[in-house]
């Protein structure tokens, strides 16, 4: 268990996933910071081991090649204390790691709607999948496809345009709380 000077502690590993650009590393380090705890990121992880982007990755090796490292990287950042661990976006797509996110974190999707993806993407080129003559299609046909297996996530937050970051992650926390994950919210 951890925690931090308001007496929030975290209970089990907290594990973000949904789409690009809704918000996932971003309210991590929020959430983190506020429960003392690490924040661990997937894809950051796979780059520092494979010291490559992870838009190098998919065009030298392929995004199946991605995804199995992804995964085994997902399984070794769930050992130890608690933390919040954000994963790429297609992470939660695998069978075998909702199995294991599930076992072993509790999984939270980050829901956000088409317009508040693009208007947080589009101007990153640091999206492989989104290098396509045209990305919004793109990302809304990747939208579209994913939501159903997001859905499959135990526990959810509906992103509001208007919420800041801090908002955010004040909505998950007590998410997180009535979940039984974080200890003292509230109090």
């Amino acid at each position: 268990m951890t925690g931090d000077a308001t007496g929030e502690r975290l209970l089990r590993t907290v594990v973000l996933v949904g789409m690009m650009g809704a918000g996932k590393t971003a309210v991590g380090r929020v959430l983190s910071a506020r429960l003392g705890v690490e924040m661990r990121d997937s894809d950051a992880e796979i780059v520092a081991s494979a010291q490559l982007s992870i838009a190098e990755i998919f065009e030298r090796y392929g995004e199946p090649f991605f995804r199995e490292k992804e995964s085994a990287v997902i399984a070794r950042l769930l050992d130890g204390a608690p933390c919040i661990l954000s994963t790429g976006g297609g992470a939660w797509l695998s069978e075998a790691n909702r199995a294991l996110l599930t076992e072993r974190a509790v999984v939270l999707w980050l829901e956000a709607d088409l317009d508040l993806l693009w208007s947080r993407v589009r101007h990153k080129s640091t999206r492989p999948l989104l290098r396509t003559s045209n990305p919004r299609q793109t990302l809304s046909d990747i939208h579209a496809a994913r939501e159903p297996v997001y859905a499959l996530a135990p526990l959810r937050v509906h992103v509001d345009p208007q919420w800041s970051i801090e908002d955010t992650a004040g909505h998950v926390m007590a998410e997180l709380a009535r979940a039984g994950a974080v200890e003292g919210y509230g109090e």
